[in-house]
């Protein structure tokens, strides 16, 4: 994307923000890591339930981080997202859409007990769907597991919002 070359890219687990206290010693142990053999890191997380705790650590270690509470919020664009934030709604990315099942349904045990669907989710009305992209397979998919958890649908397109200014100013 954008034609950048220039870059590596260092994944976690993307399953550690269902445990957002495994994220700092990852991301510490990935700067300790690399740190000697680049001029600048850059850590393309945002808080992801750390409490802070993750920029206090990129603080301590002296590398930026992409500022937000969480990926739903940086995608859409902080300052919008907290405008318009719903604390009814269930926020659903691309990847969560293709990785449902694995991420919330069957960690959640919904797939042994599907009774506990409205315990889970009964506090919450509509279903946003914040699309990266413009996958009509992904847009049906996330319509799914929408109508899957009893919840309305509402679709926003906010391509990579405040991610892809971060990474161009990076």
């Amino acid at each position: 994307m954008n034609g950048w070359d220039h870059l590596d890219l260092q994944c976690l687990p993307a399953i550690w923000h269902n445990h957002p206290e495994r994220i700092v010693p990852a991301i510490e142990e990935a700067v300790a890591a690399r740190r000697g053999a680049y001029d600048r890191i850059f850590v393309v997380y945002a808080d992801c339930g750390t409490g802070g705790q993750l920029q206090a650590a990129c603080e301590t270690l002296g590398v930026q981080m992409i500022p937000g509470p969480h990926c739903y919020s940086f995608f859409t664009g902080n300052a919008a997202f907290a405008e318009a934030c719903d604390t009814t709604a269930f926020y659903l990315t691309d990847f969560l859409a293709r990785q449902f099942d694995a991420f919330v349904w069957r960690p959640l045990g919904l797939d042994r007990h599907p009774q506990l669907r409205d315990t889970y989710f009964g506090n919450y009305t509509t279903l946003i769907y914040l699309a990266q992209t413009d996958d009509p397979v992904l847009t049906k998919t996330a319509h799914k597991i929408a109508a899957r958890m009893g919840l309305a649908f509402e679709h926003r397109h906010t391509g990579y919002g405040d991610l892809a200014q971060a990474l161009a100013t990076a």
